[in-house]
């Protein structure tokens, strides 16, 4: 049996049993069935070296996953949309004996080469001991590759353990959680939080495939008690909810709304919380750390920050020179670095790079912006490459000038960057989603908005309008994308 999942054991006394595990749709599993069919696919693959996983939004997804968990296996999840050049360079860095998938699926010509093993929910097999340890590979997560190609980062066991405990702590987190998200499986968000999370409890998923507002109201008014969501579901959730009275109902009744992947804009925040008496909270992780901070159940739900360190994690902000920020006064900005068995072991083929990821102290280099203030919140400002301007000698996070240029009327979708200035060092530059295309907000109006909500130094000398910001399946604008013209 798998100490990941206490639930998937041997029936002992109160087992979750017959109780939900998964639902995709009209499709589902028991934790009987579940512990049946992954331990038949476990059977499969033990001792395979690392598998690759088709990762649909499919019941099959999650059994497969299970399975190599279970068998003591490294798991690569692939993206299904993944180009080809990018899953060529995942397969040849990762090196997988095989590929799981749902039996309906059609692979692409990468994956020709790679044994395929489908993946059966209806079958049945006995749970394999675990002789895993804790600092055995777990899973190898692909980063999105801004920077270059995706770096492939392995996640241990104890560091599945940790995060889901740690936020089973901060969310009050139990068996009798049912969870509803339509996240993508390949991304720690939707795998590690929205399945293997509520399997570890003992509690349910119900996986809405892909999400509509109206999916996640009629799974809430039908039971379940969380929701896990992106940015972008949340604004098309702030959006519907004047005319939706079911949603508004359906959110109200939620014990837990979570929102993670990138910062959820103040204006959505207040929106939702007007309409549904409901505050949805943050937390802040990355792929190499899994969850580092999240606003508690039991704490105040403040909206543009993500909370306080969860259990077991240690984090500080630094200098440029890593010096430690020692005062906690919500403007002294810093970088965020963390330590903690949350952690990721190294980058898969690159001991170079996994040596640049830490510091001689064993604190991991987020690259992310932050402050924090008196009372321990985090409030990230913003990525250190592209979140970071220097104007005129002050250090300035991006995220709250867009928060700011959101509350603006005639700001629909706003992004932040900085570029070269003789005079400044780097000029702050507004780019606009208009809600009226045919009268945008000019850029004195934007300017007097922001300087009257921030300070002087953080209105934006540039507004450049847009039909559209450039964003990846996750919601998080593509800044490198934006040119500038």
């Amino acid at each position: 049996m798998s100490s990941l999942f206490p639930a998937l054991s041997p029936a002992p006394a109160g087992a979750p049993g017959d109780r939900l595990a998964l639902r995709f749709g009209a499709r589902s599993l028991t934790y009987t069935e579940l512990a049946a069919a992954a331990g038949a696919t476990a059977g499969r693959i033990e001792g395979a070296g690392r598998v690759a996983v088709w990762a649909a939004p499919a019941l099959e997804t999650a059994v497969a996953v299970v399975a190599a968990l279970l068998a003591g296996v490294p798991a690569v999840p692939l993206n299904p949309k993944s180009g080809e050049k990018e899953l060529a360079h995942i397969l040849s860095d990762s090196e997988p004996s095989l590929v799981l998938a749902p039996p309906d699926a059609e692979l692409p010509a990468a994956l020709a080469a790679l044994a395929r093993v489908d993946v059966d929910v209806r079958a049945a097999g006995p749970v394999p001991e675990d002789r895993a340890g804790d600092g055995d590979p777990a899973l190898v997560v692909y980063t999105s590759g801004t920077t270059g190609p995706p770096k492939g980062a392995v996640v241990p066991r104890r560091a599945l353990a940790a995060t889901l405990d740690a936020l089973a702590d901060a969310w009050q987190w139990t068996g009798d959680d049912v969870l509803v998200h339509g996240l993508p499986l390949f991304h720690v968000h939707g795998l590690v939080l929205g399945v293997l999370g509520p399997l570890r409890r003992g509690g349910s998923v119900r996986h809405l495939g892909r999400f509509s507002p109206e999916g996640a109201a009629r799974e809430l008014n039908d039971g379940a008690t969380m929701l896990f969501g992106v940015p972008t579901m949340y604004h098309r959730i702030a959006e519907s909810l004047p005319g939706d009275p079911e949603l508004a109902k359906a959110l109200a009744g939620a014990r837990l709304l979570v929102s993670g992947s990138a910062a959820l804009p103040v204006h959505d925040h207040e929106r939702i919380a007007a309409a549904t008496g409901r505050r949805v909270i943050e937390r802040y992780g990355m792929t190499e750390t899994l969850m580092n901070t999240s606003v508690r159940a039991d704490g105040e739900p403040r909206a543009g920050t993500v909370g306080v360190p969860l259990p077991g994690v240690e984090l500080r902000l630094v200098e440029e020179d890593g010096s430690p920020i020692e005062e906690l006064d919500g403007e002294s900005v810093g970088e965020i670095q963390v330590r903690g068995p949350n952690l990721f072991t190294e980058y898969l083929n690159r001991p170079d790079a996994t040596a640049a990821a830490f510091t001689p102290d064993g604190f991991f280099r987020t690259g992310d912006m932050a402050v924090r203030d008196p009372d321990g919140y985090v409030r990230i400002v913003g990525r250190k490459a592209t979140d970071l301007i220097k104007s005129g000698g002050y250090k300035i996070g991006a995220g709250e000038i867009e928060n700011a240029l959101l509350e603006h009327p005639g700001v629909r979708e706003a992004a932040v960057t900085g570029e070269p200035d003789p005079d400044l060092g780097e000029r702050i530059v507004a780019w606009v989603v208009p809600s009226d295309p045919a009268a945008p907000p000019a850029l004195e109006a934007l300017a007097d908005h922001v300087a009257g909500r921030l300070a002087p130094h953080k209105r934006p000398r540039v507004v450049r309008h847009v039909d559209a910001l450039p964003r990846n399946e996750m919601g998080k604008i593509m800044k490198r994308a934006l040119t500038h013209g």
